[in-house]
């Protein structure tokens, strides 16, 4: 299988690889295009962002960070699956989740955060967010 990678900004299209080289190396038959969205996998930053968070709920809660993780990767990550002809609850974790479904496991911790626990999570766009990581970096 041949694979091309193109990129859309602003209206134009580039691609990675030439596609009449790409083409030429072919064999004779018929094929199939197919393009799909590729998705990234969650920054480097989303995880530092999530860490940092935990960190803060450890200090407020005396939950550690890691156990807090877990708590919310079951409360917001878990699924149902059925395994031969037995349902089971299933935990995924966050370092499978791309960035936008990353995104949305923050937002959930962050809501989740200031309801039950009466933490509020700044978002690194806030005003005082550089004042909070220097108190739980």
């Amino acid at each position: 299988m041949k694979t091309v990678e193109l990129v859309k900004r602003d209206g134009i299209i580039s691609l990675g690889k030439n596609l009449d080289y790409v083409f030429s190396t072919l064999r004779n038959g018929r094929y199939e295009i197919q393009i799909r969205r590729l998705t990234e996998k969650r920054s480097v930053s989303q995880n530092d962002l999530l860490w940092l968070w935990l960190k803060c709920i450890e200090d407020e809660t005396g939950t550690t960070k890691e156990d807090a993780y877990l708590f919310y990767c079951k409360k917001f990550l878990s699924k149902m699956v059925v395994v031969g002809n037995k349902l089971e609850c299933v935990n995924d974790t966050s370092s499978r989740l791309n960035t936008k479904q990353m995104t949305q496991f923050l937002e959930k911790i962050r809501a989740d955060a200031a309801t039950e626990l009466g933490i509020t999570l700044p978002d690194p766009q806030d005003a005082f967010f550089e004042t909070f990581l220097e108190e739980y970096k």
